[in-house]
């Protein structure tokens, strides 16, 4: 804007003036500016980036050409892998043992039943992660109570009998109750139990019970006629061992270590010290220690003739192992509650019980998730160890592989293919508690 002034020092009519055009703003996001902001800001961020760059498209090369190039895909043995390539690698082996590795020596024929244990498990967590599931923790519960129940038969075999067909179809029964309710919530957002209310009228107990019975006994009926092979634990292996002892762990863990940590802070003596005693024991020795003394020490303490499994041994002592280890992770995070809150709750009347599960504990599990994270990734790791006492993990089958007379001497590939396994599961676990700690934080984002 020109202003002028007239004869009388009064300010005339201003004149607009509009000025030139200037260039639009830079872009803030994209790869771009991310490059520009990120790694080449500077003229000493630029030289490290296309030295590091450099150095990083030399190494990848290396790896395509070593592993992809030259690789060798189909043959029947080492030295024709050695014939046909010295350079690349040789993934005949892995090809050819990767059933292997995945399920052991379980036999071909009956490999369906593992994996329709793993289908029945993934539909089974599948509505806990939907926001319009309600009944999360029955679903939860139920997978923790009755799933092992269901699998360890459809994984074992044999014959049932009366009292273990009952048992082994109620697990079966909760997955069908669990799916159904899933459905009708994710459809028209009513359970099973408020249909029942609504058409019968039944009460509160009556329409969760009688469901559940009538379905039991139907699926009893028909499960008491199926008869599966017996395939002995000697001959599981490979990652399905490895889930097995690590998902079995994973799930005894961290109840048994809520338990273990609250009694440690227990007032009564009796419960303080055996708890303390427990998980000092324990967290004072290795694993496989602990796995040495259950397969070996436990069997000099049984009577005569009572023997144990040695897989179910194993996976006790990783139990345990891993629940003294999570006490004290769960101890960490009840003392970081202030103290404030438990008086609070007291002050409004709550007693223990009420004031641990509805205040302190949930604030405590909330902070724990990266602590009880690393836990569980160590646990699905350690088992690795049970190789030294004779079960063939995932681990055992790689190194079993190296061993076979047609494949003496190939380690990188399998080794590779087990770190691959290993990494995925892990990485798994770490961005789902990732997702899980955003969604319960309470920060202003």
């Amino acid at each position: 804007m020109d202003g002028t002034q007239d004869s009388r020092g009064q300010r005339a009519v201003e004149k607009f003036v509009p000025k030139a055009e200037r260039p639009p703003p830079m872009p803030v996001s994209g790869a771009i500016p991310w490059m520009r902001r990120n790694l080449f800001s500077t003229v000493v961020d630029s030289i490290v980036t296309i030295v590091v760059s450099g150095m990083l498209g030399v190494v990848i090369w290396n790896i395509v050409e070593w592993g992809i190039v030259d690789a060798v895909w189909t043959a029947d043995n080492r030295r024709e892998c050695m014939d046909q390539s010295m350079d690349g690698a040789c993934w005949a082996g892995p090809a050819l043992w990767f059933d292997n590795f995945i399920y052991g020596l379980y036999p071909e024929t009956e490999r369906w039943r593992v994996n329709l244990g793993a289908v029945v498990l993934a539909l089974w967590l599948a509505p806990l992660f939907f926001a319009r599931v309600t009944a999360k923790i029955p679903t939860a519960a139920s997978v923790v109570l009755t799933y092992p129940l269901f699998a360890s038969y459809l994984f074992y075999g044999g014959e049932k009998g009366i009292f273990w067909t009952a048992i082994s179809a109620l697990g079966l029964t909760m997955f069908i109750m669990a799916l159904a309710n899933a459905a009708l919530e994710l459809s028209g957002g009513r359970s099973i139990g408020k249909v029942m209310e609504d058409r019968f009228g039944l009460t509160s107990f009556r329409r969760k019970a009688i469901p559940v019975i009538v379905l039991w006994i139907a699926v009893a009926v028909v499960w008491s006629g199926v008869e599966l092979e017996i395939v002995r634990t000697v001959k599981w292996g490979g990652l399905f061992v490895t889930l097995v002892i690590s998902g079995i762990g994973i799930t005894f863990a961290l109840p048994a270590g809520i338990m273990l940590a609250l009694g440690r802070r227990s007032r009564l003596p009796l419960i303080k010290y055996v708890c303390v005693v427990f998980i000092e024991v324990f967290r004072s020795v290795p694993l496989i220690t602990v796995l040495f003394m259950a397969t070996t020490m436990v069997p000099l303490f049984l009577p005569e003739g009572v023997t144990f499994d040695k897989l179910l041994r194993a996976i006790v002592a990783v139990c345990l192992f891993a629940a003294a280890y999570m006490a004290e992770v769960v101890r960490g995070g009840l003392q970081s509650v202030p103290k404030g809150q438990p008086e609070a709750a007291a002050a409004l009347g709550l007693d223990y019980w009420r004031t641990t599960s509805l205040i302190v504990m949930p604030q405590a599990l909330k902070l724990m998730i990266p602590n009880i994270l690393s836990n569980f990734i160590g646990l699905f790791k350690d088992t690795t160890l049970v190789a030294i006492i004779g079960l063939f993990d995932l681990l055992g089958m790689v190194k079993a592989m190296s061993n076979d007379t047609n494949w003496i001497g190939l380690v990188d590939e399998p080794y590779l293919i087990a770190a691959f396994i290993y990494f995925c599961g892990c990485f798994a676990m770490s961005r789902y508690a990732k997702s899980l700690e955003q969604r319960l934080s309470t920060e202003r984002r």
